[in-house]
């Protein structure tokens, strides 16, 4: 008696919340919930905040506002509020840069010198038989490819990140790209794999040089404008901010504890002395960066009917790994990743399946052309483990497994007009 009144407490919580949450426009609602009841006994507990979950198949999508966007005032989450995307923000440099290649402007072979002359020596952190270090010259050339795809050499941040404001930048991007090119090595170009912001926003840099604008203003002209992405910003406003997902502290068993960003997010957010960080920094809504990843699903339009890019150029350079085929580094593989995007290495028959990339407080969103199946995950959490993952998960496969009525529904591109 007492599990069939938390279910059905569970249930009307659900619903609840699923009013507070508006549709995304032109595409049919699938009528389920898989993912709403997965998580609507986490909420009631408070042990889970809020998220918006999106799944996406083939133009039937189930849209999700889940909990709060902050507990303590009672805020249900929408899909327009406002939040730190995190590493997601390395996927739209990948765009900015497929825009060039596209256009001939940029080859990803290209030594990076070739448009950041302070590249042209390099050195290499070596160790010596005794155990001490050294520094040898680099003898590979460091490519656009491997400093968008980690395989460049560098840390993850600069020794002085918190310094200079961390994922809020208190220098341009040229500046970050000199000081990276000041640095030795970790490793010789294009041999190893380390995850880096630094190598991110060195392709930015890259933009900058060829372009002549600052490479957030390219993203915004070529980028955000045409797919209306009218509310991701590296400058968010106090009204954006006043709707913004709080953080928190997450830990099975125990109720979620609010929390401040990290030192990474120095405020304030807006200040006109932040500059753009390409691997971390721009700051979205679920409504916005459903358009972008939709924008890839529909390999380079817009669901507004805009095009960004070339079909051949999605498939080629971000729906597909750019590392070298078959190196290893310690024995392991490298593992797959595009421009900025977390991608497959592509497989015999020449299939891929899913690509996209998630950022460090638990946001994520991947997509798969060939099916045309999309899965966001808007939400702002630290710590772990994050015991509802799996309920997540199995709710997303039964989506994905049930067959929906689409009839009526552009099953090519998913286009509809602009709003």
């Amino acid at each position: 008696m007492k599990n069939n009144v938390a279910i059905a407490a569970a249930v009307a919580l659900s619903l609840a919340f699923a009013e507070r949450c508006c549709a995304t426009p032109c595409v049919r609602e699938s009528g389920t919930t898989y993912v709403m009841d997965a998580l609507a006994p986490y909420v009631e507990s408070g042990e889970f905040p809020g998220a918006v979950s999106i799944l996406y198949d083939d133009g039937v999508q189930e849209t999700a506002c889940i909990g709060y966007a902050d507990v303590e005032a009672k805020r249900p989450i929408t899909l327009d509020d406002h939040y730190m995307q995190c590493s997601q923000t390395k996927g739209f440099c990948g765009v900015t840069l497929a825009i060039l290649v596209e256009e001939g402007k940029v080859s990803l072979d290209d030594p990076v010198s070739k448009y950041l002359p302070e590249f042209n020596e390099l050195w290499v952190e070596a160790s010596n038989t005794n155990g001490s270090r050294t520094l040898v010259k680099a003898t590979n050339a460091l490519t656009v490819r491997m400093v968008m795809n980690h395989t460049g050499g560098f840390p993850f941040e600069l020794p002085n990140w918190v310094a200079m404001g961390g994922w809020s930048r208190r220098m341009p991007l040229r500046s970050v790209a000199a000081m990276a090119a000041s640095q030795a090595l970790l490793f010789e170009p294009g041999t190893q794999v380390r995850y880096s912001n630094v190598g991110i926003d060195i392709g930015a840099a890259v933009v900058e040089v060829v372009t002549g604008k600052r490479w957030e203003r390219f993203l915004q002209e070529r980028v955000l404008d045409p797919l209306g992405m009218k509310d991701s910003t590296f400058w968010p406003t106090d009204a954006q901010l006043a709707t913004k997902i709080e953080l928190y502290d997450v830990r099975g068993g125990v109720k979620a504890k609010w929390r401040d960003h990290p030192n990474g997010m120095q405020r304030p957010y807006g200040d006109d002395r932040v500059f753009a960080s390409a691997g971390a920094g721009l700051w979205t809504t679920a409504r916005d960066q459903l358009k972008f990843y939709k924008m890839l699903m529909n390999l380079g339009v817009g669901d507004n009917g805009v095009r960004i890019l070339r079909e051949d150029t999605v498939k080629s350079i971000l729906a597909v790994s750019t590392r070298p085929a078959g190196m290893t580094a310690g024995g392991k593989p490298f593992g797959g990743y595009s421009l900025g995007l977390d991608a497959p290495v592509p497989e015999k028959d020449g299939e891929t399946s899913w690509f996209g990339h998630g950022g460090a407080l638990g946001t994520n969103c991947s997509v798969n052309w060939r099916k045309r199946q999309l899965k966001l995950w808007a939400v702002q959490l630290y710590v772990s483990p994050r015991l509802w993952d799996k309920a997540r998960n199995d709710a997303a496969d039964r989506f994905f497994k049930e067959k929906i009525d689409n009839s009526g529904v552009d099953a090519h591109t998913g286009r509809c007009p602009s709003s």
